[in-house]
């Protein structure tokens, strides 16, 4: 099997917090009746997903939007900011 590796990719993230000024995509609160209360959520390429406190809403390369949890992020990304001033 072969093998690959992911093209270095810059995104957009911001991290959902209840009280945070609005994600554009986000919807909450949930009025279908389907989720707790306390979860938001989003409309994704895959579908309706939920989007919980502290989870990263991400924007792909397509203008995607779609949540990450916070370990998974940590994992996969790291801050660019800090790349433009060396």
């Amino acid at each position: 099997m072969a093998k690959f590796r992911k093209k270095p990719v810059v995104i957009e993230a911001v991290q959902f917090r209840w009280g945070n000024p609005e994600i554009e995509g986000v919807t909450y609160p949930p009025t279908d009746g389907k989720y707790y209360i306390g979860d938001a959520y989003i409309e994704t390429l895959e579908g309706r997903m939920i989007v919980s406190d502290g989870d990263w809403v991400i924007t792909g390369v397509n203008g995607e939007k779609y949540p990450c949890k916070p370990d998974i992020f940590e994992k996969t990304y790291e801050s660019v900011d800090n790349e433009a001033s060396n």
